[in-house]
């Protein structure tokens, strides 16, 4: 009875528009009160939820992005994806996804790409003739890569849950984050060649080398994260500072882009984003232990395993059960409250712990964009001016080729684990 009161309050209270983080947190003070349990036990869970020293790294990193971002990145990785693709039917939202694959080497979330490459592709997609619709659902939908190619803030979180080597983790979402990106431009190009999309004029080997050489700074960043975590020189949270100290030189001095009175605002975004992962972080703890004490984990390890015992019927539940819940809860907060729980679930039908990371974060970026809370589709929608309605139907192919990579990756281990393998 009382996890039903917490369940129904929570969705309520998404449902009326109350961000996730206080929906939370209001249904857990709601439950604290009816059984009578001492409020202190919120601030105790608030901290054991945050007290991490990996997750320090997130600060880190989306400091990283928005100094790379401030600092000129966004316009050149844009300009090179467009040189090189740019020629092809429906070129500009090719290099749009392009520009998205090499954003997320750089941000580590999707809501970060969808705001930053929207607000310069959508419009220039409609100025090319493009439908607005369709512009908002490529730039939507390329978001999804953001949380899988590494550096992944919720592989961050998955790996501070369970242990698991974040190296490790940011390795295993290189491969099903380029096959994602690669399937996204599949059904792009086929919706341009279907609707006669404009393409631009091929570009010179010299015009494409240069505009390389100025994105060049921006994809080493995501070199440095990935190289220095898996050689042992940096730990997550030391590769998070060396990617800032790394951004700030290469804004400055190289891209002469990044002024010192642009500082203080970067901060203050980055401090503001920190805070609202934080607290989320800190109330799904506290509605985890909540869960934990009605036994609901168990209930639905239970449930699960009493559906059958084949592990394909498992896999495929975890992942319906990962869908729905990724359409009205943020992915750090799904992961925090239910990554431990369906953890055991997964390898009881022998999914190795990395891969059920990759595909967990994967199911958790498809709800990105999708109704009702599908964040990246609203803010992509509100910068092209398009309804949800229109958005929602024009993105439906993208969902279609965005769930048949996740079919791939769930029931091909090797697409997930065979980088990290080279490590053992």
């Amino acid at each position: 009875m009382m996890a039903l009161i917490l369940f129904v309050s929570f969705i309520v209270l998404i449902f009326i528009g109350v961000p996730v983080a206080f929906s939370l947190g209001l249904s857990s003070l709601l439950y604290l009160f009816i059984e009578d349990i001492p409020l202190t036990i919120i601030s105790q869970k608030l901290y054991v939820g945050i007290d991490s020293f990996v997750l320090l790294s997130i600060p880190g990193f989306i400091l990283a992005g928005n100094l790379m971002n401030s600092g000129g990145i966004t316009k050149r990785i844009i300009k090179f994806a467009n040189a090189l693709l740019g020629f092809i039917r429906g070129g500009l939202s090719l290099a749009n996804i392009a520009a998205s694959m090499i954003f997320a080497g750089i941000s580590g979330t999707g809501l970060a790409d969808t705001a930053s490459l929207g607000a310069i592709l959508i419009p220039a997609m409609e100025e090319e003739g493009y439908e607005p619709e369709f512009a908002t659902a490529v730039t939507a939908s390329s978001s999804t890569v953001g949380p899988v190619i590494p550096p992944s803030l919720p592989m961050i979180v998955a790996g501070t849950l369970t242990g698991v080597s974040v190296g490790k983790l940011f390795l295993a979402g290189a491969l099903p984050g380029l096959l994602l990106g690669l399937g996204l431009m599949f059904v792009s190009y086929i919706i341009s060649v279907k609707r006669h999309h404009p393409k631009g004029k091929r570009n010179s080997f010299k015009y494409v080398w240069k505009s390389f050489t100025g994105a060049f700074w921006a994809i080493t960043v995501t070199l440095l994260i990935l190289f220095g975590i898996l050689s042992g020189v940096f730990t997550p949270t030391e590769a998070s500072i060396a990617a800032v100290i790394y951004s700030i030189f290469i804004g400055k001095f190289i891209y002469k882009e990044l002024k010192f009175k642009d500082l203080p605002r970067v901060i203050t975004d980055s401090v503001q984003m920190t805070a609202s992962i934080m607290i989320l972080v800190g109330f799904a703890n506290l509605f985890a232990w909540i869960l934990a004490s009605e036994q609901i984990p168990q209930l639905i390890a239970d449930l699960i395993l009493s559906i059958s015992s084949n592990k394909i019927i498992i896999i495929l539940l975890i992942n319906l059960l990962w869908l729905f819940v990724g359409t009205f809860m943020e992915t750090i907060a799904a992961l925090v409250i239910l990554f431990p729980v369906l953890l055991p679930v997964a390898t009881s039908v022998g999914l190795d712990p990395i891969q059920f990371g990759v595909m967990s974060v994967l199911n958790l970026s498809i709800g990105l964009t999708t109704p009702p809370v599908g964040v990246c589709l609203f803010v992509a929608s509100s910068i092209g001016k398009v309804s949800i309605a229109k958005a929602s139907k024009a993105v439906l192919p993208f969902l279609a080729v965005s769930i048949i990579v996740l079919l791939l990756v769930s029931f091909i281990p090797e697409i997930s684990l065979y980088l990290p393998s080279l490590l053992d």
